[in-house]
């Protein structure tokens, strides 16, 4: 008995085309009207494309979503936003708070995802805002909303209206407790853009990422300050305060967000323990990465913290995963333990190797042209790596035991 393929299920053959037969045009875009979004999205919002924000509870996820309706709306963009969660009437009241032109923000409070796409298809809209993808529910299955099965499927409708209806969607999803967003991994793999929304409790920072993006680069960070007013884009960041007195256990660094250097102060405290087991903690920073460059610390110049509790804050609320942090982190935790202090004008750039050698990083001369500009004196940079940059004195050292030599004179 022959086999039934594709063919004979669809009634035609795939389309088959060759690369160099297609135009050469690149993808439609229109800005969000933020500049961080846009900054982030690679210029602005592709048409037709599916993209997944993900973030903690009260992050700000709809609250960016809704400002960025508000923005397309002003331009005469239509948007229709679905809220699974709130009703109409809350979502009313938020955009108020927001300050935003109501008359341009069209709302819905469905949840079931059919009845969601035939008023799509109905009413229009270029942009569609799903908030969220784990509230909403297909009535075709049988699982409940936020299943394994339900989410996937759903994500699957939404994707196929985006690409046969040229509408963008944006799907809000909620985050596990491992920072991962809830539900199969398959939601990531089929989106074409994921965004992450962060930002630690009691900070007002919120930091922009875009580990997937399909239509540009995903090295790029979106900076926003949560206000009574909303997310309040940052164009530039300064989390150092350089007017403070030197205390021991503080140093600087110019860190890369994406391709935009950002100027951080991180913060060691040492203290004893009279225990067999000394208490690491580490906030904002990698707790992997901390707990090597103790180890090198210890063992390649002589900071002797074996019996010391260590606890490392970066101020602010910023997370970092620079290794160009590495020689600020190390200078912090060696005062903090030694009782000695740097001076508030000195910034410290560069990633340190298991053998405690200095190593060159990306960027260094945008680091320390930012640095300049929030008003450094001295940099200390990895040996042979010293950019000419006005009124900014650099220091090269090449290992951590010089670098400590370096700081204590």
């Amino acid at each position: 008995m022959e086999k039934k393929g594709a063919r004979a299920r669809s009634g035609k053959a795939a389309r088959v085309e060759r690369l160099s037969d297609l135009p050469p045009e690149g993808e439609e875009r229109f800005e969000a009207g933020i500049p961080e979004m846009d900054r982030v999205l690679g210029g602005g919002i592709v048409q037709g494309s599916l993209v997944l924000l993900g973030g903690d509870p009260g992050v700000g996820k709809s609250t960016l979503l809704l400002e960025v309706a508000g923005s397309l709306g002003k331009r005469g963009i239509k948007t229709l936003y679905v809220s699974a969660e709130e009703s109409p009437r809350q979502l009313a009241m938020r955009a108020r708070r927001l300050g935003l032109e109501l008359e341009t923000i069209h709302v819905s409070g469905e949840v079931v995802v059919e009845e969601i796409v035939r008023a799509a298809e109905d009413f229009g809209p270029q942009v569609l805002f799903i908030d969220s993808v784990q509230t909403v529910f297909m009535e075709a299955l049988s699982s409940s909303p936020g299943s394994v099965s339900q989410v996937r499927e759903t994500g699957g409708v939404f994707l196929r209206l985006a690409k046969e209806r040229g509408i963008t969607v944006f799907l809000v999803g909620h985050v596990t407790k491992e920072g991962i967003i809830a539900g199969p991994r398959t939601l990531e793999h089929m989106v074409d853009v994921v965004l992450y929304l962060e930002g630690e409790k009691g900070h007002s920072l919120r930091v922009l990422r875009s580990p997937k993006d399909r239509f540009g680069p995903t090295d790029e960070t979106g900076l926003f300050e949560m206000t009574e007013k909303g997310l309040v884009p940052v164009s530039s960041l300064s989390l150092v305060d350089l007017s403070a007195p030197p205390v021991p256990g503080v140093a600087a660094a110019p860190v890369m967000e994406g391709a935009r250097p950002l100027m951080v102060e991180l913060q060691a405290l040492v203290s004893f323990n009279p225990f067999p087991v000394p208490t690491r903690r580490a906030t904002g920073y990698d707790y992997s990465r901390f707990a090597m460059l103790l180890a090198v610390l210890e063992k390649r110049a002589g900071v002797r913290i074996r019996n010391q509790d260590v606890y490392v804050n970066v101020a602010g609320g910023l997370r970092i995963y620079d290794p160009g942090a590495d020689l600020a982190l190390a200078v912090a935790v060696a005062s903090a333990n030694n009782g000695f202090s740097v001076d508030r004008a000195t910034v410290f750039v560069g990633e340190i190797g298991l053998v405690g050698e200095i190593r060159p990083v990306k960027g260094l001369r945008q680091r320390l042209l930012e640095a300049r500009r929030a008003g450094f004196r001295l940099a200390v940079v990895p040996d042979g790596e010293a950019p000419d940059v006005k009124n900014l004195e650099i220091r090269g050292v090449s290992s951590l035991r010089e670098l400590l030599e370096v700081i204590r004179k």
